[in-house]
C-alpha cells in the first residue's frame, strides 16, 4: 500500500474556521490525506483564514512566505488559501504569490476533491464562487472516529446586517440556514462518536431559519429538539446579534434543560450616535431592555459581549457611554478590539479616530472588563458547578474541563477521564481559571 498524503492546516478566527478546517480535511480525507501537525511533513498546506482582524491578508502573504523554502525542497508541495480573505482576495492571491497552487471560498471548501486533482495536474485551482447546492450535503458522512467531549456544529452562514465595519455579508454571503434534519442528524452522528456538548455556530447564529417538519424553525426550535437527543449533555450557540434574541429563544434559556446559563452577545459600542453609524440597529437602552429580560428568565446567566472602540467619529463622550454600559451589564468576559479600517467597508472611508487616543480608549475599557470578569470568577469560590472534563492539565494528575458558564476548572487527584461530567466544588480562583474539587 502506498503511504497516505498529508495534510496540514493552519486556522485563523472564529470557531466557523474551526468547524470548517474540520470539514475540508475530512473532505481530503476522501484523496488518501491524513493530517499532521508540521508543515514540514506535510504533502499539501491549507492556511483557513480570516479576515476579521486588522491586515488579515497581508498576514495571509508574510506566512506564504515563509514556505517558500519548503516548496522549493518539495517541488511536489501544494499550498492552498481557503477562508475569508481567500474569498475576499480571490486571484489575486495567486498573482502576489505564485507559490499558490489552489484558492478557495469558505462557501465552495465541498468541492476540495476536484480542487486538489487539478492542482496536482499541474494548474491552478481557484474556487470563490456563492454555489446554489448546498455544501453540508455534498461532503461526504463524516468519519466515525471517536470525537472529543465537545464539538462545534454550523448551522447559519452569512449575514444580511451591513454593520459598517465588517467584510461578513461580503466573504461568506447572504444569511442561509441549514435544514434542522441535517443538523439533528449531524448532532446525532457526533454524539455517536463521544460528545457530551455542542455548540450551535452561525454569523448570525440566532438569526437561524432553517427548514422544519412544519415550517421554518426557529433557533429556540432547534435547540428543543437537540434537547430530545439522548447523550448530549451541554447545548450552546454563538454569536447572537441583539435584534434576533427572539421570546422563544429567551424563554428557553429559561426552560431548556441542556442550553447552558452563558450568552455571547455582541453590543459594540454603548453611544447610540456610534451605533447608527455603526449601522447596528439597536440602541444601548434597547440592548439592556433585552439584558433584563435574559436575566429575568434566566437569573445567573453569564453574559459576554464584543467592543469597538475608536470608531471613525467617536468622542470621549461616546466612548464614556460604553464604559457606562459595561458598567451596568458586568461581563463575565467580553472581547475588545480598536477599530481598524477594513477596505470596502462604509467606515474604511470615515475620518479616523487618532490612534493614540484610541489605544488609551481600549486599555481603559480592557481594565473595567477584567476587574468585572474577575469579581464575577472570585464570586463561584464555594460554589458547585457542573464540570465537564475536555483534557489533562499541565501537571500530573490534573484534569481541565469546563463548568456551565464557560469558566475553565481544573481539578487534581481525582480519578477522571474526558467526557466525565462531574459536581466540583470551586475552592480557588486563578487568574484565568478555577480550581475545585470533585463531589
Amino acid at each position: 500500500m502506498s503511504e497516505p498524503k498529508k495534510l496540514y492546516i493552519k486556522t485563523y478566527g472564529c470557531q466557523m474556521n474551526v468547524y470548517d478546517s474540520e470539514r475540508m480535511s475530512e473532505a481530503l480525507g476522501g484523496q488518501g490525506y491524513v493530517e499532521t501537525q508540521s508543515p514540514e511533513d506535510a504533502d499539501m498546506i491549507l492556511l483557513n483564514t480570516c479576515h476579521i482582524r486588522e491586515k488579515a491578508a497581508e498576514k495571509v502573504y508574510s506566512e506564504l512566505g515563509r514556505f517558500k523554502g519548503l516548496k522549493a525542497e518539495k517541488p511536489d508541495l501544494k499550498i492552498g488559501v481557503a477562508g475569508c480573505v481567500a474569498q475576499a482576495e480571490g486571484e489575486e492571491i495567486m498573482r502576489r504569490q505564485p507559490l499558490v497552487d489552489l484558492v478557495v471560498g469558505p462557501q465552495s471548501y465541498h468541492r476540495l476533491p476536484e480542487l486538489e486533482a487539478k492542482a496536482r495536474a499541474g494548474e491552478k485551482a481557484l474556487d470563490t464562487d456563492f454555489p446554489e447546492e448546498d455544501k453540508f450535503e455534498k461532503l461526504k458522512n463524516r468519519p466515525k472516529a471517536k470525537r472529543g467531549p465537545t464539538a462545534f456544529l454550523t448551522v447559519q452562514e452569512g449575514c444580511d446586517k451591513f454593520c459598517a465595519f465588517c467584510v461578513v455579508p461580503y466573504t461568506r454571503g447572504a444569511e442561509v440556514s441549514r435544514p434542522a434534519d441535517r443538523i439533528l442528524r449531524e448532532a446525532q452522528d457526533l454524539v455517536e462518536r463521544g460528545v457530551r456538548e455542542i455548540t450551535l455556530l452561525g454569523q448570525n447564529v440566532n438569526a437561524y431559519h432553517g427548514a422544519g417538519p412544519d415550517g421554518d424553525m426557529t433557533l429556540a426550535g432547534l435547540i428543543w429538539e437537540l434537547n430530545k437527543i439522548d447523550g448530549l449533555e451541554r447545548i450552546r450557540f454563538t454569536t447572537s446579534h441583539p435584534n434576533d434574541m427572539t421570546d422563544d429563544l429567551i424563554e428557553a434559556h429559561g426552560t431548556c434543560e441542556k442550553l447552558m446559563p452563558y450568552l455571547h452577545l455582541p453590543v459594540q459600542s454603548g453611544s447610540d450616535k456610534i451605533l447608527k453609524r455603526m449601522n447596528r440597529s439597536h440602541t444601548a437602552e434597547s440592548y439592556l431592555r433585552l439584558i433584563e429580560r435574559i436575566r429575568e428568565a434566566r437569573p445567573d446567566i453569564l453574559m459576554s459581549g464584543d467592543f469597538i472602540v475608536g470608531f471613525p467619529e467617536e468622542t470621549e463622550e461616546d466612548f464614556q457611554a460604553t464604559l457606562d454600559l459595561v458598567e451596568q451589564v458586568r461581563y463575565g468576559y467580553a472581547y475588545s478590539f480598536k477599530y481598524s479600517t477594513r477596505p470596502g467597508t462604509p467606515a474604511a472611508e470615515r475620518p479616523q479616530v487618532d490612534p493614540q487616543e484610541a489605544d488609551d480608549r481600549l486599555q481603559r475599557l480592557q481594565a473595567l472588563i477584567t476587574r468585572h470578569q474577575r469579581e464575577i470568577q472570585d464570586a463561584m469560590v464555594d460554589r458547585t458547578v457542573r464540570v465537564l472534563f475536555e483534557k489533562p492539565g499541565r501537571l500530573a494528575g490534573q484534569m481541565v474541563g469546563k463548568s456551565e458558564y464557560l469558566h475553565a476548572v481544573h481539578v487534581s487527584g481525582a480519578d477522571l477521564s474526558a467526557g466525565d461530567l462531574r459536581n466540583v466544588r470551586i475552592t480557588a480562583s486563578g487568574a484565568n481559571s478555577l480550581a475545585g474539587e470533585v463531589l
